[in-house]
């Protein structure tokens, strides 16, 4: 008798990246597991990127604001859950409500990190090793696999797949031009201004590549809509502010329209990486270490002056001079890009 196909339900992350590096761990479970089917709980802005995800079966959007605990609200969606009959579940995040849903859910095998005291909500409780777990896309992926890990796992390239006919539509809507070559910026960074670089040296950077021929979209949300301007205001028409007028999935159908991708240690940088397109990106107060772009090394280049303060994980400098971001020149990035597009 053939063993019935594993139904997994995954608690997802709560940020942009963090989704993004979660699809390497619904790759690897493909893998492993070629007819299991995965549902996944999630933010509701985040499930039109898991739509953009082949292998997920479908997103389940937690209607629970970030940080709110909604015990109720938790075992009601849980309990409504246990007719799909889980056989395994996977809690990303590391608190303690977030392994309630599959709790109630009644998922069979609930695997999870030691954390937070979830005794009973996990029956499978994983050891957090960071000598071998170095990175978060590891850490992920390590839940596919039976047992606590004696190495690093090997990590599958997230790949979001591209909505053509949208990106004509897009392109429509938003009057753009495709006959001169795209360098697409994203300047934000959701963390805080210590992983942003800053908005002179975009300038200056996307100055040079529009002298060069180039045009330069930028791309964000709202939030980035009056920094952007900054940064774009009398560089000419080739200079093209986007942000705040899309949405978060569309910026993956425009970053297929881009040779080059400029980015901080963003949520935007794991999409762009998820897109394929050639990376440019900038770390400040974090390190490719732990958050490198999921992307062939020969498509990316990485920018980070490693120095003596550095990683410092903060938000904002605690110095306040925040020389990890400022001492990289718009000069020098200019150049390894023009000989990257040779």
């Amino acid at each position: 008798m053939s063993e019935m196909p594993r139904r997994y339900l995954i608690v997802g992350p709560s940020w942009v990246g963090d989704m993004v590096m979660a699809q390497s761990l619904f790759a690897t479970l493909k893998k492993l597991y070629p007819d299991c089917l995965i549902d996944v709980i999630a933010p509701e802005w985040s499930l039109p990127i898991l739509e953009r995800m082949p292998q997920v079966n479908q997103g389940i959007a937690l209607k629970i604001g970030h940080g709110e605990f909604s015990l109720l609200r938790r075992i009601k969606m849980g309990l409504a859950l246990r007719e799909q009959a889980y056989t395994h579940s996977i809690v990303l995040p590391r608190s303690w409500k977030s392994a309630l849903i599959p709790f109630f859910a009644n998922a069979k095998v609930r695997t999870g990190f030691r954390g937070e005291m979830r005794y009973g909500l996990l029956n499978d409780i994983r050891e957090l090793d960071k000598n071998i777990l170095k990175q978060t896309v590891q850490r992920y992926v390590s839940h596919a696999y039976v047992a606590n890990l004696k190495q690093a796992p090997e990590i599958p390239f997230p790949k979001l797949e591209v909505d053509m006919i949208n990106r004509g539509r897009l392109i429509e809507k938003l009057k753009l031009d495709l006959t001169k070559p795209i360098i697409a910026m994203m300047p934000g960074a959701e963390y805080g201004p210590a992983k942003q670089w800053p908005e002179k040296h975009y300038r200056e950077l996307a100055d040079l590549l529009i002298n060069k021929g180039y045009q330069v979209w930028l791309i964000g949300s709202a939030k980035e809509k009056a920094l952007s301007k900054n940064i774009v205001e009398g560089l000419g028409l080739d200079a093209i502010n986007l942000c705040g007028k899309t949405e978060l999935v569309d910026t993956v159908d425009l970053l297929s329209c881009a040779e080059q991708v400029v980015t901080n240690d963003s949520g935007l940088m794991h999409v762009a990486a998820a897109v394929g397109v050639k990376l440019n990106v900038i770390y400040g107060s974090s390190t490719p270490d732990y958050t490198p772009p999921l992307s062939p090394k020969e498509n990316m280049n990485i920018f980070y002056l490693d120095l003596e303060c550095s990683p410092c994980f903060k938000r904002e400098c605690p110095f306040g001079h925040t020389n990890c971001l400022f001492e990289i020149a718009a000069k020098n990035i200019y150049l390894k890009m023009i000989v990257s597009s040779i």
